[in-house]
């Protein structure tokens, strides 16, 4: 809606500009010759809305302007032809095309090439991310030096030490299971032998997924005794990206404290509009800038991961990958991307050429004569200043480049809304 009020806010004060072009014209054609034919008026219209006419000169009832009259040379019959224009279409004198400034050029067939630029923004790499959870309730009893955001450990490295009931009850059971594998009792028939092993390695298992690292089941192993604080360590190097754990803070269980990332490889998302994804395969490379670093430059590559919409932009977001070892980048960092691409052969206009009336593309094409056709158009891909035709135009034919936004709204004052244009 937005979009459609803007463009009628610009058709308005486009058609004013011209009704007063118009007019300075034939305010100048009245001062002429005494000799100069009178033409005949078709009827009178609003200059701001012309839908509404009169058969009588007057005022507009909307704006106070006075009606504008419509002579039958301006009308639908092409001047010295004898034939009926296309729907819409407008004759302008040379004279006049000259006051507008309408140039012209023609529809081309070519191959283009060029760069495509877009906005990036830098995400953690899910593959490469490492939370530290909690496996059961408990307490934090003390924050390691280092485990701060923004710090980089090693994997391994001590974050935090915590205690809870069910920490020591796990590792009861694995002390049991370990003397009982150590000390078999006599297997009965139809027991199974390795029962012993099964179930010290699920005590095992069950430790490590409350956290409990390697380094302390060997302890618990070796001395027998019960450990009251538990570390948690790093489950790999990386950067701490965040951190919910203070000492003497009780926690629930799957509580994440830590999360860690590493950031040698990261995530570029690229938002484009319209169809630039087209022209973008997986595997092509961009250069990655950074605002206020002219001298550095990155590379990433196209993922083959399919490419997300998102709602609030409208925009299709391109994933990335980029190595970035001397950790540059950042998340959530904005980034320049330049994409060389190099498009096939199609016939293609300049981007000046095309009217956008919200609803629809229009380009205006040279009938000769001074008659001006709006056609409807159907447009691709946009790149270098030039926009793809997929239909409504043939090579060669003879476009407007300049003063089409003037041309559009003398069509919509004279046809008022003519299909072609909606």
């Amino acid at each position: 809606m937005k979009k459609r009020a803007l463009i009628g806010l610009t058709v308005v004060g486009v058609s004013a500009a011209y009704w007063f072009l118009a007019h300075k014209g034939q305010k100048r054609d009245i001062g002429g010759t005494a000799d100069a034919p009178a033409r005949t008026v078709l009827y009178y219209r609003d200059p701001m809305h012309p839908s509404y006419t009169s058969d009588r000169p007057g005022k507009a009832p909307d704006c106070g302007m006075e009606l504008e009259p419509v002579y039958a040379a301006e009308g639908d019959a092409i001047p010295n032809a004898g034939r009926t224009p296309p729907p819409g279409a407008v004759f302008v004198s040379g004279e006049r095309q000259r006051m507008l400034g309408v140039r012209l050029g023609r529809v081309e067939t070519s191959r283009t090439s060029g760069t495509l630029r877009a906005l990036g923004r830098v995400a953690l790499d899910e593959n490469r991310v490492f939370p530290v959870r909690t496996g059961c309730d408990g307490w934090v009893s003390r924050i390691y030096p280092g485990a701060t955001t923004g710090n980089a450990v090693r994997k391994g490295q001590p974050l935090a030490s915590v205690y809870g009931r069910d920490y020591t009850t796990a590792q009861r059971s694995f002390l049991y299971a370990l003397r009982a594998s150590e000390n078999p009792p006599p297997v009965l028939p139809g027991d199974d032998p390795g029962q012993p092993t099964l179930t010290l390695q699920e005590a095992r298992l069950f430790l490590q997924d409350l956290g409990v690292g390697d380094a302390q089941i060997e302890q618990l192993a070796q001395t027998r005794q019960v450990i009251l604080d538990v570390l948690l360590n790093a489950p790999a190097a990386g950067v701490i990206v965040a951190r919910n754990a203070f000492p003497r803070q009780r926690f629930d269980r799957d509580v994440e404290l830590f999360r860690i990332a590493d950031l040698t490889h990261v995530w570029i998302i690229a938002e484009l509009l319209g169809d630039d994804q087209a022209a973008i395969p997986p595997g092509a490379t961009a250069r990655v800038s950074l605002s206020g670093r002219p001298k550095t430059e990155l590379r990433a590559r196209v993922s083959e991961a399919l490419s997300r919409f998102d709602g609030a932009s409208r925009a299709l977001e391109l994933r990335l990958d980029a190595e970035n070892p001397q950790l540059i980048l950042r998340p959530d960092m904005f980034v320049d991307l330049e994409f060389s691409i190099s498009l096939p052969e199609a016939p293609t206009v300049p981007a000046e050429a095309i009217v956008d009336s919200g609803v629809g593309k229009i380009v205006y094409v040279e009938r000769g004569e001074g008659i001006f056709e709006p056609r409807r158009v159907e447009t691709g891909w946009r790149l270098a200043g030039r926009v793809q035709i997929v239909s409504g135009l043939e090579p060669g034919a003879s476009i407007v480049v300049s003063g089409n936004v003037l041309l559009d709204s003398q069509s919509r004052m004279r046809h008022g809304d003519a299909s072609v244009h909606d």
